[in-house]
Order: structure tokens, then sequence, then C-alpha cells
């Protein structure tokens, strides 16, 4: 369903104006933050985590935290090099994905890390930390961390509060990129390779 929304999207911004295209952005994004957030996080809730884990499949083997959120950006109809990022340093991909927005936080209390993300508004956010990756949803006014989580394997992929100890709360250090920028819907309707 994902696909066939983009393909629509993708036909009216060729037909589109400027003011038009502005509109049809904000659409995408909105349509995209809902359908992570309702959708595709959910199937993934419970698949277990291992750090050889590449299943493309939730609750089907088990996912590696770099996996987890290169297959999930691959899911929502990115065109990117899925294996070659899951294999790297959160990083480098996060510097393709958000080159224009990222923030660097080092040896820095998480409720300082909290502040900034609820005063960037809502919005998905890639983050990578001193040996892992996830992502932070913002909704309402509230933060959530959803990973795969080599603290409880067997659970893997959940969504937790920032605050809470796991690997955001204890990292040392934190890289956020915010997604679904103008420059990213753009490539995701015209369907644009990474």
């Amino acid at each position: 369903s994902i696909y066939v929304k983009k393909a629509q999207y993708q036909a009216q911004y060729t037909l589109a104006d400027s003011t038009t295209k502005d509109s049809l952005i904000k659409s995408a994004r909105a349509y995209l933050l809902k359908t992570v957030s309702e959708e595709v996080f959910p199937k993934w809730y419970g698949t277990p985590w291992d750090f050889n884990g590449t299943t493309r499949n939730p609750r089907q083997g088990k996912i590696a935290c770099g996996y987890f959120v290169n297959n999930v950006i691959t899911d929502l109809g990115f065109k990117i090099p899925r294996v070659k990022w899951s294999q790297s340093a959160s990083e480098v991909f996060i510097k393709k994905l958000a080159p224009n927005d990222i923030k660097r936080f080092s040896n820095r209390p998480i409720e300082e890390v909290k502040r900034y993300l609820l005063k960037s508004g809502d919005g998905l956010y890639v983050v990578g930390l001193d040996i892992h990756v996830g992502f932070i949803l913002v909704e309402a006014g509230k933060a959530k961390f959803i990973h795969s989580s080599y603290y409880q394997p067997d659970i893997g992929v959940m969504e937790e509060d920032l605050v809470a100890g796991n690997p955001l709360g204890d990292s040392d250090y934190r890289v956020i990129g915010k997604l679904f920028t103008d420059e990213m819907m753009v490539k995701w309707i015209n369907g644009i390779a990474y």
C-alpha cells in the first residue's frame, strides 16, 4: 500500500506547480509519519535482537539494530543501500539521510537530548549511539525510543521512554538526524536513490 500511495504522489507531483508541490510534500510527510507510527513499527515489535540478525520479515528470525533501522527506511519506500548502510557506522547513513539537520551530543545528560527533541517538534529522527542505532518518534509532545534492543534481546524491537535504562540513556555519544525533510520527501516521491 505504501508503494501505491507513493505512485499517486509521484503522478500528482509531476504535474504540480510549486505551491501544489509544497502541499504534496507536507501531505506525503504526514502520511509517512502516520504509516511508520501506526503500521510499520507495530509489525516489527517483538522481533528478537541478534548481533548478526538480518531478517526482512517482522517477527520471523532475528534483527540487529542497523538492519532494523534500514529495513524500516526501505519498507517506507526509500531507495537506499540497505545492507551496506546496515553494516556501517550509523553516523555514515545519518549524514546521507539528514545532511542539513544533524545534532550531536557528547557526554550530555539524556534530559538535555529530550528537551532538544521536543523543541525540534513532531517527526521521526534516527539516532546513532556509541554502539547502537534506533529511531526517536516525537508526537504530540511525547518522545519514544524505538529500536532493536540488545539489552532485552528476546523482546528485541521495542518502544521505550527516552530516559529509561536503555542504550539511548546510557550512551556517551548521540548523533541525531531528523528524517522526512523536504529534500528527503522529494527523493521519496520521485524514487531517487541515495
